[in-house]
């Protein structure tokens, strides 16, 4: 078994010695050869995750060829903004049979495609999969306990990505629920924007609370507007990341929020992060697409009026406050209503 992490940012770097360390041979690629230089001196990836030193068994690269022509099992988490073009030069070199996991939380805009979507329609001979849940990266890497999903139609890779995966304080859960698992990774990233808003703004733990579980409304609203399963989002992939980066400041999104909070225009906080928060392009997308479906998303649509036309936070606050109040929980396992019937 071979495998090897295309992309090396935080989370890269992390999967990567998480799979070098269960004694797997990874090839760690970046396209960036000063970054390779840097990691080669100094065992480490100081750029993104420093700290923490690779494991032996990896081997970093920028030779696309090298890193997936033999590797079994191949995890790409490079920014959404790339993925497609990355997953385009795979196609060339990528062996027949292989394992291709999606760990990039995004959607891109031209079609409303998730990335397990565009690796379907660019590797049809690969065996696709997704991971998502509460899995931020410093943690990960200092062995504190965590837990992923791994999702795919293909038995056979569920249970290989669980195999390579698996540590003393990584567990991995499995899903067949593809796009749910992987709308819930994407989505949640609006909202962690809005939460590092909120804390910094010193709200409140019940108002925390309040945005946190209407956020989890509105992601089952849309989920089921695009034909999704809104139960996923009760486990790891939904709810698990979504207080995660709601409420770390380890989370890009949350940063950003926070930055914002502290006045900061948006070309600012984006700049000082140093670091894609890939919430501002998944705001864009979302809203656009939920004014298609007419689906009720104030939050997001708060957030997308504050970022990109100049709404005044305040104002969005109260109408957020003063807007029609809904029903609590809006879907119901039918066995449990019948039950309450």
């Amino acid at each position: 078994m071979q495998a090897a992490i295309v992309g090396a940012g935080n989370f890269g770097t992390a999967v990567a010695n998480i799979v070098a360390g269960n004694g797997v041979p990874t090839q760690l690629w970046m396209r960036d050869s000063e970054q390779l230089a840097e990691i080669r001196a100094h065992g480490e990836n100081r750029r993104y995750l420093p700290g923490h030193r690779l494991e032996r068994l990896i081997a970093p690269t920028s030779d696309l060829v090298r890193a997936v022509c033999s590797s079994d099992v191949v995890f790409v988490t490079v920014p959404s903004a790339s993925f497609r073009d990355v997953a385009g030069e795979l196609r060339a070199v990528l062996p027949a049979g292989a394992c291709v996991i999606s760990a990039t939380k995004g959607i891109e805009a031209d079609g409303f495609k998730l990335m397990s979507q565009i690796l379907e329609e660019l590797l049809p001979e690969a065996r696709i999969g997704v991971i998502s849940g509460p899995n931020l990266a410093e943690e990960m890497a200092d062995g504190r306990f965590s837990g992923t999903v791994v999702a795919s139609r293909d038995d056979g890779l569920r249970s290989t990505v669980q195999e390579i995966l698996k540590s003393p304080t990584f567990r991995v859960y499995s899903s067949t629920d593809v796009y749910g698992v992987e709308l819930g990774g994407a989505l949640k990233n609006i909202y962690a924007i809005v939460a590092g808003l909120a804390t910094t703004l010193d709200i409140g733990q019940n108002a925390l609370a309040m945005l946190i579980t209407r956020s989890l409304a509105e992601m089952g609203r849309f989920a089921v507007a695009l034909g999704a399963n809104p139960f996923t989002f009760l486990g790891l992939a939904g709810v698990g990341d979504l207080f995660a980066t709601c409420t770390s400041p380890l989370s890009r999104n949350f940063q950003l929020g926070a930055r914002l909070a502290r006045g900061a225009t948006l070309a600012e906080a984006m700049e000082s992060l140093g670091k894609l928060a890939e919430g501002v392009n998944t705001v864009r997308v979302v809203h656009a697409k939920s004014s298609e479906l007419g689906v009720y998303m104030p939050l997001a649509d708060g957030l997308y009026r504050m970022l990109f036309e100049g709404a005044d936070l305040a104002t969005i606050v109260h109408q957020l406050m003063t807007s029609t109040q809904r029903m609590d929980v809006e879907f119901a396992a039918p066995t449990a209503w019948s039950y309450q019937q």
